[in-house]
């Protein structure tokens, strides 16, 4: 990894403890997006009150979900990256 590249990835925010990439698949309305997880499960991700009207999530975006401790199948969106963040995400091989 070139030095650049690295100095690009350090000022990306990446996954902490229990936070997995992920990348919308639907749309189901009523803050409500399906997501396909880097770990491999597909979940019903729900967009928090303090992303609404702020942050606008569309299909295909690469977001960073925490799945529920008592429902696997859920997550709460963290992050959703630029576009231009997500290309690197892709370029280094850690979402595909």
């Amino acid at each position: 990894m070139s030095e650049e590249a690295e100095a690009d990835l350090d000022d990306i925010r990446m996954p902490s403890d229990g936070e997995v990439f992920a990348i919308v698949t639907q749309m189901l309305g009523a803050n409500r997006v399906k997501v396909r997880c880097a770990d491999g499960v597909e979940r019903t991700a729900r967009i928090p009150g303090r992303m609404q009207k702020r942050v606008w999530i569309r299909e295909d975006d690469v977001v960073i979900v925490k799945p529920w401790d008592w429902q696997d199948e859920k997550a709460d969106i963290e992050w959703r990256y630029e576009k231009q963040e997500a290309e690197k995400l892709r370029d280094e091989g850690l979402i595909n």
